[in-house]
């Protein structure tokens, strides 16, 4: 059942056309900086419309300067939301229904925080970083569901920005993995694995509990999304909405979570995001978890633009 991490794209094919226009409309939460910007911008210069979202007005509106002096002023537009708030992910979801409508057709949940550096494992901030890489983007998706484009033509798409941190194997804790492999995995079961870790963490006990070794309450925040993912793909791949449902790890990006450290940037990064969104709907799965391998190329480039 589990969504584990695997190095597959799709190969290319003369078939990789430009499916999307103008009207085409994205969402990418935490698109004020590193990958969610350089994400915004790659879909921009593609011709699609779309939304960056940031949790402080001020970062939001200078990201979004920043892409109007590239000429993208028509395809770019700020709306603000911290992923962590309920409330702010409501007020998001009505400012979004009353600009656009019920016109969205790709979300990237990229928005996420660790408090960690890369050699230290605290988890002091665990319940913010549950809080913001979980239960964020899940509430983000279920406030936004009503909002997806309905179109016989088109496939929507949610893509979760996640880690291979989040893989089956980081998990020491045989009970949480044998929950997690069950192909009848339920939601109220993956709360209540992140609860109970909350709970570990409150009583200091998280640690021989068998939960990931490095960068734990992250790794644990992608075990949800990625188990939540799969679930998620797994129910609307029966009803037939037309809702693809995939995951994605950049890998080790130079980003502020890193400190600058990296084997490749954000925009490289992104040029997969924007490559694995914009599959056309004969290509693309749902209930993957892409990653970049050592020979991957990404599959579209800033030359298919409009």
């Amino acid at each position: 059942m589990y969504m584990d991490p695997e190095p597959y794209f799709p190969p290319p094919s003369p078939s990789l056309t430009r499916w999307w226009s103008k009207e085409t409309t994205a969402v990418v939460t935490g698109g004020n900086k590193g990958i969610g910007f350089a994400v915004v911008k790659c879909l921009a210069e593609l011709g699609l419309n779309v939304v960056l979202t940031a949790r402080d007005t001020q970062k939001g509106e200078t990201a979004l300067e920043a892409l109007k002096r590239q000429d993208l002023a028509g395809h770019v537009h700020f709306l603000l939301l911290d992923v962590s708030d309920p409330i702010s992910i409501t007020t998001f979801a009505s400012s979004f229904h009353a600009k656009f409508g019920p016109t969205l057709d790709i979300l990237v949940n990229n928005a996420g925080v660790s408090f960690n550096g890369l050699e230290e494992n605290s988890v002091e901030h665990a319940e913010t970083v549950i809080k913001t890489n979980f239960y964020g983007p899940k509430m983000l998706i279920e406030a936004l569901l009503p909002l997806f484009r309905c179109s016989s033509s088109s496939i929507t798409r949610i893509l979760n920005v996640s880690s291979r941190l989040g893989s089956l194997n980081k998990m020491r804790n045989a009970e949480m993995r044998a929950m997690l492999e069950r192909e009848d995995l339920m939601e109220e079961e993956m709360d209540g694995m992140v609860n109970m870790f909350l709970k570990d963490v409150k009583n200091g006990t998280w640690e021989s509990k068998g939960w990931p070794s490095y960068w734990t309450d992250y790794a644990v925040s992608k075990l949800a999304l990625n188990a939540y993912s799969m679930v998620l793909a797994k129910r609307y791949s029966y009803n037939g909405s037309g809702l693809s449902v995939n995951c994605f790890c950049p890998g080790f990006t130079q980003t502020t979570m890193t400190n600058g450290k990296g084997t490749h940037t954000a925009d490289h990064a992104a040029s997969f995001v924007a490559s694995l969104a914009l599959l056309p709907p004969h290509q693309l799965p749902t209930g993957k978890f892409f990653s970049i391998g050592k020979k991957t190329k990404p599959l579209l480039h800033t030359s298919s633009k409009l």
